[in-house]
């Protein structure tokens, strides 16, 4: 009873608490000088993190194993995943670091806000594990999955920030173009535009504005490729634990049901990213589209499969899931 009621204390503190970091972060977004408010956000989502941790611990001696058994339990570690990939540029304490609030604190509203809703409460009853989580690869498959969609979540979303800057700056100077084609220019007007783009041919690249745009895109795209490479890496040890878990549980390391048919393409796909992201004949907007897709099919093998309730992962639907 003790353990059940603190974590459920943890569990609204967390909540609340990162609520209040997303309406904090509206508002810098609208006010930048107040300094104070971006601090506080800070602290809001490390303390986000405690909490959760708290909670999973609080979660784990009470039960006995790591609370990764259901869906109600994998979204409370996957936001506790957002909130370590949050904290991991701002612990490095550097200057030019991206912030990923924008991000990353959404990310973990949404999830939890999803696992304390009345869908998923009969979820947060403890029950006694299936025969077939009943291992010491429960701990090791499963964490490293949620960790891995974790981050590849968030590298696609940069991703796809990545895509609407730039699409939005080649959509402003595509308008900029038609209007100086339409315009009516004398003889005289159009020489001397010759001219000054002749005399000024980088003008447009140095201007302040677009300079930090740049640097943003740069930034993008670095982070993006850092965290899907480290998602890459955990969901590729994830798949291969897995493997040697179905081994030992149904006598096959792969079976080609829905959920290992997705993670199969989820993998393929974002080892296409990473072949794209690191040859230097390919643009980075062209990676990012990949990155962009991976986003959905996330999801779709995180989540999607499970409302479907069948193949060998079927404990991992609404009655109980995932991995």
């Amino acid at each position: 009873m003790i353990f059940s009621t603190l974590e459920h204390i943890l569990n609204h503190i967390s909540f609340s608490v990162v609520s209040i970091v997303i309406t904090i972060h509206l508002i810098t977004l609208l006010v930048d000088e107040i300094v104070g408010l971006y601090d506080s956000s800070e602290k809001g989502m490390m303390t986000t993190f405690f909490c959760i941790t708290g909670l999973l611990i609080t979660r784990w001696i009470y039960l006995g194993y790591l609370p990764l058994s259901n869906l109600y339990e994998s979204l409370i570690f996957l936001s506790w995943s957002f909130s370590i990939i949050h904290m991991v540029p701002y612990l490095k304490k550097k200057k030019n670091y991206l912030n990923l609030n924008a991000i990353t604190t959404p990310s973990a509203i949404f999830t939890q806000g999803f696992a304390t809703s009345g869908l998923l409460t009969e979820m947060h009853q403890s029950e006694i594990l299936v025969p077939a989580l009943q291992s010491h690869w429960l701990m090791m498959h499963v964490s490293m999955m949620v960790l891995g969609y974790a981050a590849l979540l968030c590298g696609s979303l940069l991703s796809l920030a990545l895509l609407v800057i730039t699409f939005r700056k080649l959509l402003r100077i595509f308008s900029k173009s038609n209007n100086l084609v339409n315009a009516s220019f004398s003889l005289g007007e159009i020489q001397y535009v010759r001219e000054k783009n002749n005399l000024l041919p980088n003008t447009f690249f140095l201007s302040s504005r677009n300079y930090y745009r740049f640097q943003l895109i740069q930034q993008l795209d670095l982070w993006s490729y850092r965290i899907i490479s480290l998602g890459f890496i955990f969901l590729t040890i994830g798949i291969l634990s897995g493997a040697v878990w179905a081994n030992e549980a149904w006598g096959s390391y792969w079976n080609w049901d829905p959920k290992e048919t997705w993670a199969f393409i989820t993998w393929t796909l974002f080892s296409i990213y990473l072949h794209t992201r690191t040859n230097k004949n390919i643009e980075s907007v062209n990676s990012a589209i990949v990155a962009s897709m991976g986003f959905l099919i996330i999801w779709i093998c995180y989540f999607g499969v499970n409302l479907l309730g069948i193949g060998l992962h079927s404990y991992g639907s609404f009655t109980l899931t995932s991995n």
